[in-house]
């Protein structure tokens, strides 16, 4: 049987945010905090959108979350197809929606 809840709060007792760090998400400062990933973090401020496919130019977002679908590809600090749901957020961190095919780009 679950244990009754007393209040609103529905995180797990004993485990809380990190320190709050700043990201830029397509130029826009964003709060993060230490421990998150950038698909929580885009997630969260309402990004849903992380880029647009190649061919049929369907926006995609995340489907997995464990790094094993490619949906959730961003670049971040000029590297493109990143997927958002393995990196770690980082003091500054430039992030960028991709809205065309990420293989374009120069590395």
């Amino acid at each position: 049987m679950a244990p009754e809840r007393t209040s609103g709060d529905l995180r797990t007792a004993g485990i809380g945010r990190g320190l709050p760090v700043p990201v830029y998400v397509d130029g826009k400062e964003v709060q993060a905090f230490e421990g998150e990933t950038v698909l929580a973090v885009l997630w969260a401020s309402g990004d849903h959108t992380l880029h647009t496919t190649a061919r049929t130019r369907e926006p995609r977002g995340f489907f997995c979350g464990i790094g094993v679908c490619f949906d959730c590809l961003v670049t971040i600090d000029g590297i493109v197809n990143l997927r958002a749901c393995l990196e770690p957020v980082r003091v500054g961190m430039k992030i960028k929606r991709q809205q065309d095919p990420g293989y374009t780009h120069a590395r």
